[in-house]
């Protein structure tokens, strides 16, 4: 699946207020700009989240999330795109 069509995949889920790209090494300044109430990333970023300093300084937090063994955001595709 090409970005468009994980973006549009994504935004149909109820949890997901919003779908964006980025062009640079990190979403950072994407995240500075946005200044979310609650940041999340997978654990496995958990020595580094871009952005932590921008969303913590405003007042918000963030959270990492431990991974599901077998529900990877690749794993998820391949089964949508074999039904």
């Amino acid at each position: 699946m090409n970005e468009n069509d994980r973006a549009q995949l994504a935004a149909q889920l109820e949890a997901v207020d919003a779908v964006t790209f980025f062009d640079e090494d990190t979403p950072r300044e994407l995240i500075a700009a946005v200044l979310p109430d609650i940041l999340v990333k997978g654990a496995d970023w958990n020595h580094f989240v871009a952005g932590r300093e921008e969303v913590e300084a405003a007042g918000g937090r963030v959270e990492t999330i431990p991974l599901e063994p077998g529900f990877s955001t690749t794993n998820l595709v391949d089964a949508i795109v074999k039904r």
